[in-house]
This record gives structure tokens, C-alpha cells and sequence, in this order.
């Protein structure tokens, strides 16, 4: 049978949701991944979100976030927020709400406004940063808590980084200008740089002001993309303990632009968007 799915994008971060129920002859999903997010071959996409009904108190989705190179994420803001807007879009939840689990705990969504048919505005509540090398993970001599300003060669370079986590490892880099700096090529060999053991996020940040940040973003698994909620809030945390910027911001990325707030909780906010962009079937 067919597959049913409806593609969306969070600022041209673009993500295949799925009912985990179309997936029950799928042997693998992460080849399954891999074939349908091929941007020549497939339907392409940045990666998959397969959402499943939950009965349990805790939480009311489960999403499954697999990247184009047909690992597992831990966690995708913009992939979740493209699930939260397929779950809306398909009137299959309504409630202003949503509870969502994901491989690295549950995070909440507050739908704020429908701007068109199809597009939606969410408050999510993301976690909480860890920014111990330990929990990174990434690889010291001594342990580092937090990892900031670390002197770290990749390619005959030294790069001063700034590694956490944000439901995924990441490696943020402080610039003057993008055009100075093949961020590409840097980006592509700290993602699998031997000290970053389950590899990394790396993001450039461009610090505007005390509330506004500019990013390029390389991330793992899928190389560039126009934007990611998860490595938006890791540079706006990076940028917050370097005492770069205050606890709101604004990170504008080369997809559009999100709120970012660091709470006293500890708790990291992202309010973005997610549009539907096609629905289609898989035939493969």
C-alpha cells in the first residue's frame, strides 16, 4: 500500500511526517529515511518525523526524528514543531497544548496563532542545556563544566568553540563575517571530529547586538541547512554564557528568524512557524 505523507518546513528546514501506522511493512526506517528524503530520488526532505498516539498520562505524541543519512536524532526543534503542525493540520489534536515525546524527554508546544491555512506559530519548550563536556559528549583531558573558549584544531586550524547540549551535541563558533571563513568545509570536518565521539552540530554565530544573533548552521547528519531549532537555541545559549547577549533574542538564520528565551527554570523557549508544503504518497 502507499504511503501517506504531507511534507512541511520551518523556514525552509523541511521535514516528511509520518503516522507511525503508514511505517508497519517498513523493515528499517532509517533506510526508509534515507531513500525518501533523497533530494533527487526521493521526495527530499531534511529529514522524517514519524508521530505515533500515545495512552500514557505523560505525553500525548511520540515523534521519531531520522536525518537523510539515515541515523536516528535525538531531537529536531523544527522537526517537532513540523509534527506539532501536521498533528493540527490533520485536526488529529486541537488542544492549545501539545505534550510530545521524543528521544531526549518531553518537550512542550503552545500553538499561538494560525497565520494562514496550514501554517502554525509554536512556543516549545526544548529542555534545558547541559554544558559539561561530559554530557556533550565531548572529549577533554580534564573535565570542562561549561566548555567555553576551547582550543580546538581541525584542519590545520584552531578554532575557540563553545560545545553543549541541546538535545543533540553542539559545537558553536563565534565569527566576525561569514564571507571571511569557509564555514562549510569547517563545519563538515568538526561534525565528525574524532573528540565529538557521537558526532556534532556546528554552528557559526554572528553576534549583532545584546538581542540579536545571525547563524550558518551545519548539522549532523543532513550537512547545510537554512535553520534548526535545536542548533538556533545552542547558539543563543552559547552566545547567553559567553556574556555575549541577554536571555532573549532574536537568531536569524538563512530560512527567516525565531525568539529564543533562556527562563530562570533553565528551560529554553523557541517560538517559530511550521507550514505545510505538499502531501503526497510514497510508492517505494
Amino acid at each position: 500500500m502507499p504511503i501517506e505523507f504531507i511534507k512541511f518546513h520551518g523556514y525552509g528546514n523541511d521535514y516528511i511526517v509520518i503516522e507511525a501506522a503508514q511505517l508497519n511493512n517498513v523493515a528499517t526506517l532509517g533506510e526508509f529515511a534515507r531513500q525518501i528524503c533523497s533530494r533527487h530520488y526521493g521526495a527530499g526532505a531534511d529529514g522524517i518525523a514519524v508521530v505515533s498516539r500515545l495512552d500514557g498520562d505523560d505525553a500525548d505524541y511520540l515523534v521519531r526524528i531520522f536525518n537523510p543519512d539515515s541515523s536516528e536524532a535525538g531531537l529536531s526543534g523544527n522537526g517537532t514543531r513540523c509534527a506539532a503542525a501536521y498533528l493540527h493540520y490533520r485536526k488529529l489534536w486541537t488542544a492549545e497544548e501539545l505534550r510530545l515525546q521524543t528521544r531526549t524527554g518531553l518537550k512542550r508546544y503552545f500553538l499561538r496563532a494560525e497565520t494562514r491555512p496550514g501554517e502554525y506559530v509554536f512556543a516549545s519548550e526544548l529542555g534545558r542545556p547541559r554544558l559539561d563536556n561530559a554530557s556533550v559528549p565531548f572529549l577533554t583531558e580534564q573535565p570542562m563544566d561549561p566548555v567555553i573558549n576551547y582550543p580546538l584544531s581541525v584542519n590545520g586550524e584552531t578554532f575557540a568553540i563553545t560545545a553543549l547540549q541541546m538535545g543533540n551535541p553542539n559545537c558553536c563558533i563565534f565569527v566576525d563575517d561569514f564571507d571571511s571563513l569557509d564555514w562549510r568545509s569547517v563545519g563538515r570536518a568538526i561534525e565528525v571530529h574524532p573528540q565529538f565521539p557521537d558526532r556534532t552540530n556546528v554552528t557559526f554565530v554572528r553576534v549583532l547586538n545584546r538581542a540579536e544573533i545571525e547563524l550558518r548552521i551545519w548539522e549532523r547528519g543532513v550537512g547545510e541547512t537554512t535553520a534548526s531549532g535545536t542548533c538556533s537555541c545552542a547558539a543563543a545559549i552559547a552566545s547567553m554564557v559567553n556574556g555575549k547577549t541577554d536571555r532573549k533574542l532574536t537568531a536569524f538564520t538563512a530560512g527567516g528568524h525565531v525568539e529564543i528565551h533562556w527562563r530562570d527554570d533553565n528551560e529554553v523557549v523557541i517560538t517559530g512557524s511550521a507550514a505545510v508544503v505538499y502531501q503526497g504518497q510514497w510508492l517505494g
